[in-house]
């Protein structure tokens, strides 16, 4: 096996609550699954938000998704001022046995512009 870092956005429409926990929870999900992780599998998840992102942790949706024992850490993005707004990132640390090329990179709604190389 392999550790392996798989990365994801999703930019939300408000900075809302529940609004963000639903659309990170997506993110979450559809990410795990495009890549068949398991929770056994999970080493940690990192969640970065952009600064005018302040309704709550992103890392809560994940809580509520039944990954409470795997390692959470919210950041804010850097300030810049071209940078997409409201926009949650996520980069999952996992224990898999696939290559770098066979990770699927998930970006939705407007955050599929930051990656439109490797957006599934």
């Amino acid at each position: 096996m392999a550790i392996r870092a798989i990365r994801g956005a999703i930019q939300l429409d408000v900075d809302e609550r529940e609004h963000l926990l639903k659309s990170t929870a997506e993110l979450l999900t559809k990410t795990l699954h495009a890549n068949d992780i398991e929770n056994g599998q999970l080493i940690s998840i990192l969640f970065t938000a952009t600064p005018d992102i302040t309704s709550e942790f992103p890392a809560i949706a994940a809580r509520e998704l039944g990954l409470g024992d795997v390692p959470l850490m919210c950041f804010v993005e850097m300030n810049v001022k071209h940078a997409l707004p409201r926009t949650i990132r996520i980069m999952i640390n996992a224990d898999l046995e696939k290559s770098r090329a066979e990770i699927k990179h998930v970006y939705l709604r407007g955050a599929t512009a930051l990656r439109l190389d490797i957006a599934q």
